[in-house]
């Protein structure tokens, strides 16, 4: 994975990198849920019958060949001309599901034309509801059977890279300069994605919001189309417009996963957004035992944040998930060699995930639990 991070970090304009890459504040909490997962230590077991492995699962009654998703990324398109679409198409061929940003550059129906499963949807709710109505009518529609909805973008976390590279902020003249510089030093992706890839519009959005163009004051844009004022009450509202399942991704409170549950929830996402919006929050990791332990029972538990590596997945299984959703990982592999790339990680996953149960003594991804991890 971190192969993949360095070959975008030099294809990718420098302001579409450190988009993907970098946090809130001073990062600590994004560095956080990658150290924590390092921590962990697994128990080595021998002479045990692991001749036969299974990474199969099932989530929110969907059977999935590995217990990962790949998480919805804003921007997705910016990082590979139609990004979307060939993560998608590699998720499809991994068994996996994909699920769709509100902010994807691809449209939720220009991704589901490319593929035959079912789609996840993940939303955001804007300031006129209309919109998020219409949105969950094209999602379903458009073969999509589970809804993500985040619930941690009340406001858009301070991402001092973003205001750096004048992501964030109406960019100052000697700000344009430098991004136009910055994009004019990558020309392969200015073939490649800005003028191969279009429309580098909000595929979602443009037809249910006025200039749904990618903004050149992004936090700023959000801020004046994101409703904050989103409350529990509002899941009844949701679940009248939605017919499939739901998942509330953003959770790292106990209490706040059992009221997901009591209102309704199919599945809670223990997620700090990647460390992309409070900082000095826990990693997912420590956050998600005493969820799991809260309402493991009720309700499937996913995690994300941090997780690079099959040895991460199994981590997070052993302490109560039933799977993993990874976003920057394929951002990075697609932004890298594109639906190949995509295609290696799921490769290259599975086969770290093989190697680790096997080496715990475990035959069954269903099975694990805080018993292959030393001092859980």
């Amino acid at each position: 994975m971190e192969d993949y991070r360095e070959l975008a970090r030099k294809r990718l304009p420098r302001q579409l990198f450190d988009y993907i890459d970098g946090g809130a504040f001073a990062e600590a909490t994004m560095r956080a849920n990658r150290d924590d997962l390092r921590r962990i230590q697994l128990r080595q077991r021998v002479l045990r019958d692991v001749s036969v492995r299974s990474l199969s699962t099932t989530v929110l009654g969907q059977e999935i060949a590995l217990p990962l998703i790949l998480a919805p990324v804003g921007f997705g398109g910016m990082f590979a001309r139609r990004a979307e679409v060939l993560a998608a198409k590699a998720a499809e061929r991994a068994a996996v599901p994909f699920c769709e940003s509100t902010l994807s550059i691809c449209s939720i129906e220009e991704v589901a034309s490319a593929v035959q499963g079912p789609l996840w949807f993940q939303l955001y709710v804007m300031k006129d509801r209309s919109c998020a109505e219409e949105l969950m009518t094209r999602a379903w529609a458009a073969g999509c059977t589970t809804l993500v909805l985040t619930v941690d973008l009340a406001v858009v976390g301070q991402r001092y890279r973003d205001a750096r590279n004048g992501i964030s902020g109406a960019p100052s003249r000697a700000g344009r300069l430098r991004r136009g510089m910055d994009l004019a030093g990558h020309p392969r992706w200015i073939r490649d994605v800005a003028l191969g890839g279009k429309p580098l519009t909000f595929g979602n959005l443009e037809q249910v919001l006025p200039l749904a163009k990618v903004p050149g004051d992004f936090q700023g844009w959000i801020a004046s189309q994101f409703d904050p004022s989103v409350t529990w009450d509002d899941l009844a509202w949701l679940r009248s417009h939605w017919r499939g399942k739901i998942a509330l991704k953003g959770i790292l409170d106990p209490d706040d996963a059992r009221e997901a549950v009591a209102r309704g929830a199919d599945a809670v996402i223990v997620s700090n957004h990647g460390g992309r919006q409070l900082d000095d929050v826990p990693s997912t990791i420590r956050a998600l035992p005493a969820i799991a332990g809260a309402v493991g029972g009720e309700c499937d538990v996913l995690m994300d944040g941090g997780v690079r590596s099959g040895l991460d997945v199994v981590k997070a299984l052993a302490l109560g998930a039933k799977a993993c959703l990874i976003g920057r990982p394929w951002a990075f592999a697609v932004a890298a060699r594109g639906e190949e790339g995509v295609d290696h990680i799921f490769r290259i996953i599975r086969e770290e995930m093989r190697v680790t149960l096997g080496l715990t003594g475990t035959t069954d991804v269903k099975d694990l639990d805080s018993s292959v991890l030393v001092d859980p």
